[in-house]
């Protein structure tokens, strides 16, 4: 099955507080900054807009949200703006393991659906790798406001059509797995 076009939103901005404040898209895991390795993630997209540092990551637009530091939707509407498919992965850069085949399936899920989204072995939504059609995406947003600290589950409230997928690695470590502290980060090493 042939699926629709679709670009992808690569989030690589945050505050990183339970970092110490390193910027955790730049840091490295088996030699890629996690921004990279995620972005070979959404090869396949059309166009890969970054919002927020690029760290190393060869996309066809850089943007930021206004004002930089505002949250992740506030972010995620500053890339929608240079959206132009009609699907749109919005992925955040922290995801080591995320692969092309996890997208694809979530591309494949979103078809006839708003949202598709990734969901850990806990059953846990994992808001910032998912699908969406960009209409669906877009009304989302002019139903949230937009500011400073905005949760990103609120752009669920109003969308009827969600499809939650668990997407295992049969060899590998999960796709799902983010690096939110500094164990999560050797953990991810010692994985690679």
């Amino acid at each position: 099955m042939e699926l629709p076009a679709y670009d992808a939103i690569l989030l690589t901005g945050g505050g990183a507080r339970r970092m110490a404040g390193l910027a955790k898209p730049g840091l490295d895991v088996g030699g890629r900054p996690l921004a990279v390795r995620v972005a070979g993630a959404a090869a396949g997209a059309d166009q890969l807009v970054v919002v927020g540092p690029p760290h190393g990551v060869l996309a066809d637009v850089v943007t930021r949200e206004e004002p930089a530091g505002s949250g992740p939707v506030a972010a995620i509407a500053a890339g929608l703006a240079r959206v132009r498919a009609g699907y749109v992965a919005v992925l955040a850069a922290d995801l080591p393991f995320l692969d092309p085949a996890a997208v694809t399936a979530l591309r494949a899920a979103t078809a006839g659906h708003d949202l598709a989204l990734l969901v850990d072995d806990a059953g846990r939504d994992q808001l910032l790798c998912a699908v969406w059609r960009t209409a669906s995406l877009a009304a989302a947003l002019d139903a949230v406001p937009v500011h400073a600290g905005a949760p990103v589950r609120a752009l669920l409230a109003g969308v009827p059509d969600v499809v939650r997928r668990t997407v295992a690695t049969p060899d590998g470590p999960p796709p799902w797995f983010d690096c939110d502290t500094p164990a999560d980060l050797d953990r991810a090493r010692r994985w690679t």
